[in-house]
């Protein structure tokens, strides 16, 4: 069997886990919305037509914050056909994707939904074919208290309180000539500053994210961010990335060290941040907002605009995801951590049925997605502060990203509990012995190991009649002996493995 070693000290610090790392996003698109969160006929459905079982697994994944309402939707949509009587709101064509918007669901529904599911809102405004005043407008109707004529009217329509937003977009991947409103660079980048001056003057408290570009491939990357922060720099507190990875072409090896590409994204985009912080003499530090990332089978996503007219909440992408897609996220969301230094925000997309850990059936069932799992547990364990780890071990080829480490690895260190939780992936093809050196953190013992291992059914998959073939499983606990452990990597697996103080807890 292979073999892979890593060391462990908390002296070699990344940074601490922000909560907002564990995001989720709901856009009007598809049935995320409509039959996802909201289906007021649903038996599970509450007085204000929100599912519970939704609400349930939403809570359960332990997701964060959730951006909304777009994504491609919102550089379309005027924010106050969503408010109000739901008799009295009109019904548009969204030219995004390409359906009728009933706009029954809303900004007040979505603020009732939030509260509910535990999870802090981020609010996209429109930037596409709006500007200024509307998002200043948006701003005044969520978080002014009162006696303005926007925030009067939200306190007519029964919320007294602001809804204290603190975390905005400043549009939607506008770079990309698939958005409506498209811009270049310097049209944006100047609209992006001057919306931002603007919503610090209403409320100085907001967070804002000046959008990065729609994915690394795109031909302006990086040209992008360096336009775009040179105009917004001073203004705002995050740049975006997105990125979707796509298993249809087959190449397993490939998508399984996905991460690899997303890493180099991070290291991409921090860099052009604090190339502009350095031209512009600016002390302080930008931070990345990851707020689209999934896999994605892309390809079919064209096939289920064109065959179709206008019509409501069609089924779209909503992809079936299998053990494999499963480890590819536990590896992003690894990625992730390990900048938890620069990514202060990260949402996968998206919540309900579309690329998606919970699925539905309208006035049926909500399950749990493959992916599901990793993100779960990740949510729940990786509390504390990120260990820089540099594992090392055998190599292997990919078609996409050349030679790869056949191990990934992230270690999280709870200093409340003295606990350690060590994230690995094996992204190879046969089995790894993963030796750890854990002597600068006396005292460990083992707790438990789980994996969700794609070595055997790669391609299995969790429906409404079988929503438990793919989850996690325990493995034999790791045990420690002078400050070393030893665990099993199956080949292509994800693994939580759990350590705590000797006296601290019992097994």
């Amino acid at each position: 069997m292979d073999a892979a070693q890593l060391s462990v000290d908390p002296a070699f610090r990344i940074g601490p886990v922000s909560r907002r790392l564990f995001g989720s996003f709901v856009e009007h698109m598809g049935r995320c919305v409509y039959g996802g969160v909201y289906e007021p006929a649903h038996p599970t459905a509450d007085e204000h037509g929100l599912r519970r079982d939704v609400l349930d697994l939403t809570r359960e994944l332990g997701v964060s914050v959730v951006r909304y309402p777009g994504g491609n939707f919102v550089s379309g949509y005027r924010w106050e056909d969503g408010v109000g009587p739901v008799a009295d709101r009109p019904r548009r064509l969204d030219l995004a994707w390409k359906t009728i918007e009933t706009n029954a669901f809303g900004l007040d529904e979505f603020m009732r939904w939030a509260r509910a599911a535990g999870v802090e809102p981020m609010m996209a405004v429109n930037l596409g074919t709006r500007g200024v005043q509307e998002a200043c407008d948006l701003l005044e109707y969520a978080n002014h208290p009162g006696g303005t004529h926007f925030s009067d009217l939200r306190r007519r329509h029964g919320a007294e309180e602001p809804y204290g937003i603190r975390l905005w977009c400043l549009g939607n991947e506008l770079d990309g000539p698939w958005q409506v409103g498209h811009k270049t660079a310097d049209e944006y980048g100047r609209l992006a500053a001057e919306t931002a001056s603007a919503m610090k003057m209403i409320d100085p408290s907001v967070s804002l994210v000046a959008c990065g570009s729609s994915n690394r491939g795109m031909p302006t990357f990086a040209a992008w961010e360096a336009t775009v922060l040179e105009h917004t720099y001073e203004h705002v507190d995050y740049i975006s990335a997105h990125t979707y990875y796509d298993p249809s072409d087959g190449d397993r090896p490939s998508i399984l060290a996905s991460a690899v590409d997303m890493d180099a994204f991070i290291r991409e985009v921090v860099a052009t941040a604090d190339h502009v912080a350095a031209k512009q003499r600016h002390k302080r530090r930008l931070m990345v907002s990851f707020d689209e990332w999934n896999v994605w089978y892309q390809q079919r996503l064209r096939a289920d605009l064109d065959r179709r007219g206008w019509v409501e909440a069609p089924a779209l992408i909503e992809d079936t995801f299998t053990a494999t897609d499963a480890v590819v996220v536990g590896d992003l969301l690894i990625t992730l951590l390990r900048h938890a230094d620069r990514v202060g925000v990260a949402c996968q997309a998206q919540l309900a049925n579309v690329i998606a850990p919970i699925r539905t059936i309208d006035g049926g069932p909500a399950w749990r997605q493959s992916i599901f799992h990793p993100f779960a547990l990740t949510a729940r364990y990786a509390r504390g502060t990120v260990l820089r780890t540099e594992p090392i071990g055998p190599s292997h080829d990919t078609a996409r990203h050349g030679e790869v480490s056949s191990v990934d690895t992230v270690a999280v260190h709870d200093e409340e509990t003295g606990g350690l939780v060590v994230f690995a992936v094996n992204r190879g093809g046969t089995d790894i012995r993963l030796d750890i050196d854990l002597r600068g953190l006396p005292g460990l013992a083992g707790a438990e190991h789980l994996a969700i291992d794609a070595g055997t059914e790669p391609d299995a998959v969790n429906t409404a009649d079988d929503p438990d073939r793919v989850v996690p499983h325990p493995r034999e606990r790791p045990s420690v002996d002078a400050g070393r452990s030893a665990v099993r990597l199956a080949s292509a697996s994800w693994n939580l493995i759990r350590y705590h103080l000797s006296t601290s807890e019992t097994p």
